[in-house]
């Protein structure tokens, strides 16, 4: 999802507009504290965020994942919400001999899901080619293409979960167009992890409505998050939203 931050072009601005006039030239240019900082910030944004090598998020309970992205958009949930998201997904997936799973543009999710029931088939579509290291589990995945994308994958998802990269209308009509694509005639489950801003939007696009659980990242994000299904998950997830 789309959040507020600091980027190249801000510290620019910040930059010029300390530096000295043309009538200082003799002077060495001195940026003011408040562009120092902003430029400190975004310099160990870069160093967090940038790196295309695998970070670990340590412990035995938790997996392994590329650094977060901000320039993509990527925020990656904390170890609590994918947990419980991927204990849904599995028992979504019981009782039904192969089942298969969609995970659009959430790769926590596809990374615990594979730690935790590692013969469940799984499919991750994401824009960042960081995950090709996945192998076959991994499609490229630009949501501004939404059915660009194998025909092999065409209606054939028992779950499918979407995280979309943006907070806006068109976003997530697009991206439902993808889900139209990927999931199973008849009987498919759906969640859908968006701000609540989002609400009223998901009943409209996708006849999805609000449970009680409050998904969480590993970074502190400004809008409220929410997960939203297709079906009444009953006990499980905080049931749907009264």
């Amino acid at each position: 999802m789309e959040q507020p931050g600091l980027n190249p072009n801000s510290v620019h601005k910040l930059c010029e507009s300390s530096s000295p006039s043309v009538d200082d030239d003799d002077d060495p240019p001195v940026l003011s504290s408040q562009a120092l900082a902003a430029l400190k910030e975004f310099l160990a944004e870069q160093n967090h965020s940038g790196a295309d090598s695998d970070v670990a998020t340590g412990g035995d309970s938790e997996v392994e994942l590329v650094s977060e992205d901000w320039r993509m958009s990527q925020f990656w949930y904390s170890t609590d919400t994918a947990k419980t998201l991927a204990e849904e997904v599995i028992t979504l997936c019981q009782g039904t001999d192969h089942s298969r799973v969609a995970c659009i543009a959430c790769p926590t999710l596809y990374a615990y899901l594979k730690k935790m029931h590692p013969n469940v088939s799984l499919q991750l579509l994401e824009y960042d080619k960081r995950f090709e290291q996945y192998g076959g589990d991994y499609t490229y995945y630009d949501y501004n293409k939404p059915e660009e994308l194998p025909s092999g994958l065409k209606n054939v998802f028992k779950v499918v979960v979407a995280d979309p990269p943006y907070l806006s209308k068109e976003c997530l009509e697009k991206v439902a167009q993808t889900i139209s694509f990927l999931k199973q005639p008849g009987e498919s489950y759906l969640l859908l992890l968006t701000g609540e801003v989002q609400r009223e939007r998901a009943a409209e696009v996708l006849g999805l409505y609000p449970c009680g659980f409050r998904p969480q990242h590993s970074s502190k994000l400004g809008n409220e998050f929410r997960l939203f299904t297709n079906y009444e998950p009953g006990t499980r997830l905080g049931g749907w939203e009264k």
